[in-house]
This record gives structure tokens, C-alpha cells and sequence, in this order.
């Protein structure tokens, strides 16, 4: 139902007879481990979730799940600090699946300035300090604009993972205070990317987002990272931003 398929629809993407996937799904047969792991590529089930039906039908789990910091990861931990490091003077942040801070680099610290303490206590949650009223949304220049957006993104995200901390977030977001309507089309930015107009002291960034995210992972960990890189929409952030760059490197000199 998730994925608006068919029972024919996946036997024919699964190159099953329907009457094989109808004797699965009402118990008459018991399915392998491969064919439970072959349906549920075709679904693309998340990993978390292909080891829980793994385990109702009787198997092992294969998916493993590990902290970034476990040596196993090591590689991936470094392709992330190079991405976060490379990516200075913008900001770039890695987030977990729902959303909580796993790493930033640098650039991402300046943004937080003003931020109640307890929204930065661990674990943060991204979209909780973007959005809430003690967060970031009193500098957002278009909050009614993002709020709009992040909360469809997050819809989408739950839809396809049925996350019930996702789904607990998306209510939590609906209780924060009504933003303004949005004020612009998606045509004033050229119909391409929605910004994220912030306020820094007395400077307007302006800044569009990519999602990065491991294209083959076998890891549960892996599978549900997402980094979220930030580049500057006009001529004036890109300054400034190089500017608090420069700053914090003279800084630490």
C-alpha cells in the first residue's frame, strides 16, 4: 500500500507468479531467506526494516548496525570528516534518520548563535532547532516557505520508512506556532531550489541545500545517514561566509 503497488505489480518487478507472492503473503508458503530479502529490494524496504521481517519469517538478521566511531566504519567515518572539511567556508552537517546531528563541520557553529541551550543539548535534532521558536525560526527570513517544505520532505520520509520517531517529530512540528504564509513562488529563485534565508546578526544568508547519501550501504548506520551540504544562492553570502572562514582561521592561528 506504501508503495501504490499491486500484488501483480510486484510479482511481475519480482519475476514471481502472483500466485506464489498470494500463497507468501497469506501463509499457505513459506518463503526463503532470499526471496524475503528479494521482495523486500523490490519494495525498498529500509535495511532496519528487512531485518525485522527477517526475523518473522524465521531467519537471522544480516543487516548490521554499528556506531560510526566502531573501527568497521572507519572508512566511511573518514569519507564523511573529508566531505564536512572540504566543503568549508559552507555549511554541511550529517544527520541520522531522524534527523539528529552525527557531525558538522566548522561553518555550521555561527548559524546556531542565539539558540536556546537546551534545543543544543544531545542528541540535537536539526529540524527541531531550525523550526522551533526557540530554535532558529525567528531568524528565518521565509520561515513560512521552509516550514512548508521541511514538514512535506518529513512526510515523505515517514511515508517511506513508517519511522514512528518521524512520525512523532511531524506532530511535534505541527504544535510549534503557525508560521506566516509563504511570500514568494518557487519561481522568484528560477523554479529550482527552495532557499534557506537566514539571518546572522545584520547579514541576510541565503543558502540552497543537497542531500549526499552512501549509495550501496549494507549497514544499517550507513544506510541512514544523510549529509546535507549548504551552498550560498547569491554573491553576498558567498562573501560572508568566506569572510567568517578567513576569521576563524585567523583565530585559531
Amino acid at each position: 500500500m506504501r508503495r501504490r503497488m499491486s500484488q501483480m505489480d510486484l510479482a511481475l518487478e519480482a519475476e514471481i507468479s502472483t500466485r506464489h507472492l498470494s500463497f507468501l503473503e497469506t501463509g499457505r508458503a513459506q518463503p526463503s531467506r532470499e526471496m524475503v530479502l528479494h521482495l523486500s529490494d523490490q519494495l525498498e524496504v529500509p535495511l532496519r526494516e528487512r531485518n525485522v521481517i527477517l526475523v518473522a519469517a524465521g531467519f537471522a538478521p544480516v543487516f548490521p548496525e554499528r556506531s560510526l566511531a566502531d573501527p568497521g566504519l572507519a572508512a566511511a567515518r573518514r569519507a564523511v570528516d573529508v566531505i564536512l572539511k572540504a566543503h568549508e567556508p559552507y555549511p554541511a552537517l550529517v544527520v541520522d534518520l531522524r534527523w539528529n546531528l552525527v557531525a558538522a563541520n566548522a561553518a555550521i557553529a555561527p548559524l546556531m548563535a542565539g539558540v536556546d541551550p537546551e534545543l543544543l543539548a544531545a542528541p540535537l535534532n536539526v529540524i527541531r532547532v531550525s523550526l522551533h521558536p526557540k530554535g532558529l525560526a525567528p531568524r528565518i527570513a521565509n520561515l513560512g516557505e521552509w516550514h512548508a517544505h521541511i514538514l512535506e520532505r518529513l512526510r515523505r520520509q515517514a511515508e517511506l520508512t513508517a519511522d514512528p520517531g518521524l512520525i512523532a517529530l511531524i506532530e511535534e512540528i505541527r504544535g510549534y506556532p503557525k508560521p506566516p504564509a509563504p511570500d514568494r513562488r518557487p519561481e522568484d529563485f528560477g523554479g529550482v531550489a527552495i532557499p534557506f534565508q537566514l539571518m546572522v546578526g545584520d547579514t541576510l544568508l541565503s543558502l540552497f541545500g543537497t542531500t549526499t547519501v552512501f549509495g550501496t550501504p549494507v549497514d544499517i548506520t550507513l544506510s541512514e545517514l544523510t549529509l546535507e551540504t549548504f551552498f550560498p544562492a547569491d554573491a553576498s553570502t558567498a562573501e560572508a561566509l568566506r569572510a567568517a572562514h578567513e576569521a576563524r582561521r585567523a583565530a585559531a592561528s
